[in-house]
């Protein structure tokens, strides 16, 4: 165990959140996942249960394993795997499937393994390092924005055009953090502003030419709209079931809950242990349980922004920001969607909701701040011990 422990480098608050979640998250999955054997689904609680825990292992071991990595690898990395990314998106559309009419390709098959894939999440990571690693570049020069163009802007288009059609959500998530990194990275208000217009005029477009051409995407902006709509209470649709259900599920919480496993609304409540496993925790542990996650997302975006001014260079404070804030910003709108403050996205509760291939890419991001602060720490023991020359005789004794 000892041997463990001095293995793990990097802030030892972050590596505490992290398990801790993934601790609890155990409780509200297992209670929820009681839905799929209402529903008939032929499995049973105890299997999902077991998928989940297999899923944290395996996240906790890409941690670990890319905490090792020394961070400086990973600028190198995201240009390598952004063309591998770009290929994987267009597989995965032409692997797309229709579920119940509406355009759904969002996984990719591996059939090795007969397991699927998402591959947008995976993108989410190496675009956001892939920007991190090109303002760093560009932090001491002047900006043009005719320079930015082709090195930047066109791989980041790329990839959200290829998620656009099956994941809305997840492509205006990435669009907004992209904008705010480089924001953070020294980017010109004045061409972020020319971006955000190309964005509008591109998704106006896409949207126009899925109406003309219904048989291209079925149903796809006919979903988008229909959340919308139930958002601003003009419609009456699936969304509309969802948010009721969770809301019933959240006032039946109340301040201290129905207690552990004893949700009745996750029997009735679509996707009950994935994306509104957070109105499941609110019925069974009140508001107390839901703020105390709320603070525990908030006590790691603290941690995350105490990384990020540590490091040691441009490139490290940049990536630990890139892949550090889309974490919290979905768990806050994975909450906000619970309460009816957001319209339904489909994104998940990270290291909670169950669900593989988002459980793992959130792994990997920590991961990647981890190994940020530990590169950190490792300076700061070579500093004490130049200060400390008796240290240094010690360990050569």
């Amino acid at each position: 165990m000892k041997n463990i422990f001095k293995n793990i480098k990097g802030d030892r608050l972050i590596w505490a959140i992290a398990a801790l979640l993934a601790i609890f998250s155990f409780l509200p999955v297992y209670s929820a996942a009681s839905n799929l054997a209402y529903v008939g689904d032929g499995g049973s609680t105890f299997s999902d249960f077991l998928k989940h825990l297999f899923h944290l292992f395996l996240g906790f071991i890409i941690m670990f394993g890319v905490h090792k990595i020394p961070y400086r690898y990973f600028r190198g990395l995201s240009i390598v795997l952004i063309p591998i990314v770009i290929v994987l998106l267009i597989i995965t559309i032409l692997q797309g499937t229709t579920i119940e009419g509406a355009y759904a390709s969002r996984w990719i098959q591996i059939p090795l393994v007969n397991m699927s894939f998402q591959t947008s999440t995976f993108a989410f990571v190496v675009l956001m390092v892939f920007v991190a690693r090109y303002m760093s570049k560009i932090k001491d020069q002047e900006i043009t924005f005719k320079e930015t163009i082709l090195p930047l802007w066109i791989p980041v288009f790329l990839v959200l055009v290829l998620i656009l059609p099956a994941n809305f959500s997840t492509a205006a998530i990435m669009f907004v953090m992209v904008l705010m990194l480089v924001f953070l990275g020294g980017y010109p208000i004045k061409y972020l502003a020319i971006i955000v217009g190309t964005g509008i005029l591109a998704l106006t477009l896409f949207i126009l030419i899925a109406k003309a051409f219904p048989d291209a995407m079925p149903n796809r902006v006919d979903t988008w709209m229909s959340r919308i709509e139930s958002f601003s209470d003009e419609g009456d649709t699936e969304s509309d079931y969802q948010i009721e259900k969770a809301k019933i599920a959240i006032a039946t919480g109340g301040i201290q809950g129905v207690g552990p496993g004893k949700s009745v609304q996750k029997n009735f409540l679509p996707q009950s242990s994935s994306d509104f496993i957070y109105a499941i925790i609110v019925e069974e542990y009140g508001l107390i349980g839901g703020f105390t996650l709320m603070i525990f997302y908030l006590w790691l975006l603290f941690r995350i922004v105490i990384v990020s001014q540590k490091a040691d260079t441009i490139f490290g404070k940049l990536l630990v920001l890139g892949v550090g804030l889309p974490i919290v910003f979905q768990a806050l709108i994975n909450m906000a969607v619970a309460v009816e403050l957001f319209p339904v996205t489909g994104q998940t509760l990270p290291l909670i909701s169950s669900g593989g291939t988002s459980i793992w890419m959130t792994c990997m991001a920590l991961g990647i701040i981890l190994s940020v602060s530990a590169k950190r720490e490792e300076i700061k023991e070579q500093e004490d011990k130049e200060d400390n020359p008796l240290a240094v005789l010690s360990e050569a004794i």
